[in-house]
């Protein structure tokens, strides 16, 4: 009897538990639904108030992947001061912190919220190792948000923007702060490998006659500095500088001087009557510490003449080259910031939204003509978007010199260099020049290398807002041969 009631227990034991497995598996599936239905529905068919976000979210995509949607929802940036033979008033950190604080003062969130920092830059100060982080913590974001600073040339603040965009897309992050900064008038002078090794051996000498014998070997050629900014503008593998590159281009596609220096005269006149017209309002004011105000951009011409220009000699291929420092940009100072979110955060913030980065591209090509890197950039976004240059309404294409802008509207016209270096049967198109860096570029306002990217996307947006246009497309070339784009979008 005994044994019978053991079996019988051990029998309605199994039973029971079998009936628990059958609990549980059924548990999780209603859980997920209830789930499904409490979790905010995406941003469809509808625009918030004071908002562009787009009615359908377009989706960003990572490693040819489609992502989550990344929209721009504000952005500043400093005037872009141009350097004047002495170190200018601001280091690389001050513009960067500059432009930061206004953007994140006007914030209905925690700057302490944001997600991470990116930032573009070419030639940090010796105390900015990391600009990124050092921003971040001057700006009060806080010590647990992680920065990092990215280095990709003249294309350095796109960068940026791309790298945030891949996090938020990738659902890394919600918030991103991402640009880019330069102060290329405080770019070092360095010693060369002679006088290196001269400090090295004297500070390893311990006595008086060791040292007095270093010091005896010093000769003048160790005094020959290393200016960074020219060895950082040439390309070491095909020994030419960025301007020689841009000479090359205006005799590939028999770009004439007077055509360059017409170009460089109607971005002088674009950027001025954008300022007088009040039209740069992503510009924020500087103040040094003598109460000095920096409002706008300063290396502005509004004289400039086409007659004026053709009295400058050439400067990169003497005496019979074509590019001079009238129609190429300037060296110069400043920084670009722009705030990046997930719709997640949009909603959750109430954010104000510019627009969306819909997708991006970089491009290699021969470093000798490197000034062509837009055309290789944007036309595989055309391709892949299945758009034409038409259906872009307004573009902006970095002015690193007339002849490069100028080259690359004439390549997307040449079937050959279609065919041969772009892959298509039929030339790509023109581009109108009405709706192309319609406020200015590079020539005018100059080109701070570690911020331009990042500037040219959100002036892009500000034209299209001010427009009420829908799509636009922002492109730099890079030195060493490449090219980078970004499409963007927002609602008309």
């Amino acid at each position: 009897m005994a044994a019978t009631r053991k079996k019988e227990a051990r029998k309605k034991s199994t039973k029971k538990k079998a009936a628990k497995k059958k609990v549980a598996k059924k548990t999780p599936k209603k859980k997920a639904i209830q789930k499904k239905e409490t979790q905010p529905k995406e941003i469809k068919n509808k625009t918030m108030e004071n908002k562009s976000t787009a009615k359908t979210p377009r989706n960003f995509g990572t490693g040819g992947k489609p992502g989550r949607p990344v929209f721009i929802v504000d952005g500043s940036r400093t005037p872009f001061l141009k350097a004047r033979a002495k170190p200018g008033p601001f280091m690389a950190s001050d513009y960067a912190v500059s432009c930061g604080r206004a953007l994140l003062s006007r914030q209905t969130f925690d700057p302490a919220t944001i997600d991470e920092v990116i930032l573009g830059c070419v030639m940090p100060g010796p105390d900015e190792a990391n600009i990124a982080r050092l921003t971040a913590l001057r700006l009060g974001i806080g010590k647990d948000v992680p920065a990092y600073t990215v280095q990709r040339q003249c294309a350095s603040g796109m960068q940026a923007l791309d790298s945030a965009a891949m996090e938020i897309a990738a659902k890394r992050a919600d918030l991103v702060l991402a640009g880019g900064v330069e102060c290329m008038s405080h770019a070092p002078v360095l010693f060369n490998n002679d006088m290196v090794t001269m400090l090295g051996a004297l500070s390893v000498a311990k006595t008086l006659p060791q040292k007095l014998k270093v010091i005896s070997r010093i000769r003048p050629r160790f005094f020959k500095p290393i200016i960074a900014l020219l060895r950082g503008l040439t390309d070491p593998v095909v020994g030419l500088s960025m301007g020689q590159t841009a000479e090359n281009l205006a005799y590939r596609f028999k770009i004439t001087r007077d055509q360059m220096d017409e170009y460089a005269v109607q971005s002088h006149l674009r950027l001025a009557n954008a300022q007088d017209e009040e039209r740069m309002d992503e510009v924020e004011p500087m103040y040094d510490i003598k109460g000095n105000v920096y409002e706008n951009d300063d290396g502005v011409r509004k004289d400039s003449s086409t007659d004026a220009l053709a009295k400058l000699r050439p400067v990169f291929d003497r005496p019979f080259g074509m590019v001079t420092a009238g129609n190429s940009a300037q060296i110069t100072d400043g920084a670009a910031l722009l705030l990046l979110a997930s719709e997640k955060a949009v909603k959750e913030h109430n954010l104000p939204v510019l627009g969306q980065i819909v997708d991006s591209q970089w491009a290699g090509l021969e470093p000798a003509q490197m000034g062509l890197g837009p055309v290789h950039a944007m036309t595989p976004i055309l391709k892949r978007q299945k758009l034409s240059l038409n259906e872009i309404d307004y573009m902006e294409i970095n002015e690193a010199f007339a002849a490069q802008v100028l080259a690359c509207i004439a390549a997307w016209q040449d079937p050959d260099y279609c065919k041969n270096e772009l892959g298509s049967q039929s030339i790509i198109g023109e581009i109108n020049q009405d709706i192309l860096n319609v406020d200015g570029g590079g020539i005018s306002l100059g080109h701070p290398v570690g911020a331009s990217g990042a500037r040219i996307v959100l002036h892009l947006l500000d034209v299209l807002k001010r427009n009420n246009k829908q799509r636009g497309m922002a492109s730099l070339c890079i030195g060493g041969g490449q090219g980078g784009a970004m499409l963007v979008e927002r609602d008309a």
